[in-house]
Parts: C-alpha cells; sequence; structure tokens
C-alpha cells in the first residue's frame, strides 16, 4: 500500500537535484510504503536524464514529463498520477532531513489527520542553515500536535508564510483544491484553500524541511519590468481572492481574522510596489483596491495607520521617502 506521494517539480535544477533526491531516499518508510513523483517540468538542463537515471535504479521512483507550463501545473501533474493516500511536496533545489518520513505518517495515522505541518528551515548553498525566524507575531511556530479543526488552525497557529511544501495533506482534499497555473504566489493562494477544507490538523514538532534560500532568479528579486508588473498583477489577484474567502467565511458565521490578516500584508506589500516602482500608476490600483474594499486593513504597523487615514496621502508621502 502506498502511503505517501512526494511530488517533486523540476525544471533547471541540475545542481541540485541529486541531492534533493537522495534526502528523499535516506528515510525510514519502507520503500513500499511511499513513492517519489518527479515532475519534469521540460527542463532544459540535464534533469531529464538524472530523472530516469534514478527511476531505472529504485522501483518507488516514477517520472513524470510533461511541456513547460510552470510551478503550479507540474505539481498538478503529479497529483493527476499520484497513488499516496498522502502527498507532500518538495521543490528539487530543496531537501528534507534523513530519516523523517516514518514520524510524519505515525503522527498522521494515529490522529487520522488530514493535513500535519512540520517544521523548516532556510540554509545557504551548503545546506548551513540560518536563523529560522526573527519574530513570531501571529504565533505561526505554535507546533502543538493537539488536534484541531483548519480554520482554527489557521487563526490561532498559523502566521502569513505560505509554503505548499510544509505540509503533508490526505489526498481527498485535492479533489477540487489543486494549483492555480499561470501565476507567481501559488502557494499564498493554495495553502488556505486547502486548509479549511480539513477538518483534522496538527503539526508535528520536527525539522523536516531544508529551503535553500541563495538561488538566483527569484521572483522576489525580479528586476525585469514585465516580471514586476505580474508581481503587482497577481498580488491583486490574491488579495481578490483573500476576500473572497473572508467574505464567504462571514456570512457562514466562521471566524476570517487570518485572511485579515493576510490581506492586510498583501495590501502593504503591493504600496510598496505602488511608491516605487508602479508609482505613475497609483490611482489605478488605488482605486482597485478601494472597489476591493479592503481599507481600513487590520493591522498595527505604522504604515497601516497611515493607509487607513488616507491610501493616496500615504502613497505620496512614501514615494517622497523613497518607498517602504
Amino acid at each position: 500500500m502506498t502511503k505517501l506521494s512526494i511530488i517533486v517539480p523540476i525544471y533547471g535544477v541540475e545542481q541540485y537535484l541529486r541531492k534533493c533526491v537522495d534526502s528523499l531516499l535516506a528515510q525510514d518508510l519502507p520503500s513500499s510504503e511511499y513513492e517519489i513523483i518527479l515532475v519534469d517540468d521540460e527542463s532544459p538542463d540535464a534533469c531529464p536524464q538524472i530523472c530516469e537515471e534514478y527511476a531505472a535504479q529504485y522501483s518507488h521512483i516514477r517520472v513524470v514529463h510533461r511541456e513547460n507550463g510552470g510551478l503550479s501545473a507540474a505539481r498538478n501533474s503529479g497529483i493527476e498520477v499520484a497513488k499516496g493516500a498522502y502527498l507532500m511536496f518538495v521543490d528539487s533545489d530543496d531537501f528534507i532531513e534523513p530519516n523523517v518520513l516514518g514520524a510524519l505518517m505515525k503522527q498522521v495515522e494515529r490522529d487520522n489527520l488530514d493535513v500535519l505541518r512540520y517544521k523548516h528551515q532556510y540554509v545557504d548553498a551548503n545546506g548551513s542553515p540560518y536563523n529560522p525566524y526573527k519574530s513570531d507575531p501571529y504565533g505561526r511556530h505554535n507546533y502543538s500536535a493537539e488536534v484541531t479543526d483548519g480554520i482554527s488552525f489557521l487563526n490561532t497557529r498559523f502566521g502569513t508564510t505560505c509554503y505548499a511544501w510544509a505540509f503533508v495533506v490526505r489526498r481527498e482534499l485535492f479533489e477540487d483544491c489543486i494549483f492555480t497555473p499561470g501565476i507567481y504566489f501559488e502557494d499564498t493562494d493554495w495553502t488556505p484553500r486547502m486548509i479549511i477544507k480539513a477538518k483534522r490538523v496538527a503539526s508535528i514538532d520536527c525539522m523536516v524541511y531544508n529551503y535553500l534560500l541563495t538561488r538566483q532568479g527569484s521572483i522576489t528579486n525580479a528586476v525585469n519590468r514585465s516580471k514586476q508588473q505580474k508581481v503587482l498583477d497577481d498580488k491583486m489577484r490574491l488579495v481578490g481572492e483573500l476576500k473572497r474567502q473572508a467574505l464567504e467565511l462571514a456570512v457562514q458565521g466562521k471566524d476570517n481574522q487570518w485572511f485579515s490578516r493576510m490581506t492586510a500584508a498583501n495590501v502593504i506589500s503591493i504600496i510598496g510596489l505602488l511608491c516605487k516602482e508602479f508609482y505613475p500608476e497609483r490611482r489605478i490600483y488605488l482605486n482597485e483596491l478601494e472597489k476591493m474594499n479592503v481599507f481600513p486593513i487590520k493591522s498595527e504597523s505604522v504604515k497601516a495607520k497611515l493607509l487607513n487615514l488616507s491610501p493616496r496621502l500615504a502613497v505620496n508621502l512614501l514615494h517622497l521617502k523613497n518607498g517602504i
């Protein structure tokens, strides 16, 4: 029986891929109980050949070759063929700690969980960890094993940083909750949609995932104008989706405070872009934000208070200060 499917989307990571896959093999689950799905997103380097080498050597590794479609599409391709009762994601330039999957699956099965969150740390190219967290304003590091529902988990134990690779997820939750292709911030789009569907959620106080911080080409460092434009537009889209979900929960009489926090964080991020790269277009985006009824935003930061006083005045003042 396949208990767990690990989906690895792959593109342009030739120098990191072997370390990633080797970490997935160095585990304490029998190979008959988990599978590794390597999704080659038409990688232009030696990754397709490396994938086939591993598949030829290990019976629980499968390879999916697909036309390039981006991270979301690659993950969705893995979901389509996964056989496991539970799924997890590992980015192909990252790696996991040895012999951790056994503990994850033991807790998942013991508590009949829909979602299990595990700990992660940020590492450099040598695998040495950075200080993983500078602050914890919303209790996002409450790795309690106590079982709760998804909405309570979001509101009381989760912060505003969303990573799809931070969870083991029951496969049934993917039936109408896959990744949206063609957008940035796909993890932030997907994570709350997934968690609010879950009835039984818990965490494990175990370091599992190592996230590589030093790769170049991140969208957060993008300087290309067209990429920056898409970053802005996708953030606007995300705010609209968060507002929609918040309203849906409010209509149902359910707590939506996490969505308010997340909306505030993204609005402040948008304002930062409007103060810098997109100041000439500020009126267009401010009008759209006002139509979405995002103000007043719920945050105690000085920037938020200034925005709630007057978004337009705030943008002008922050622009004069060379942005935020």
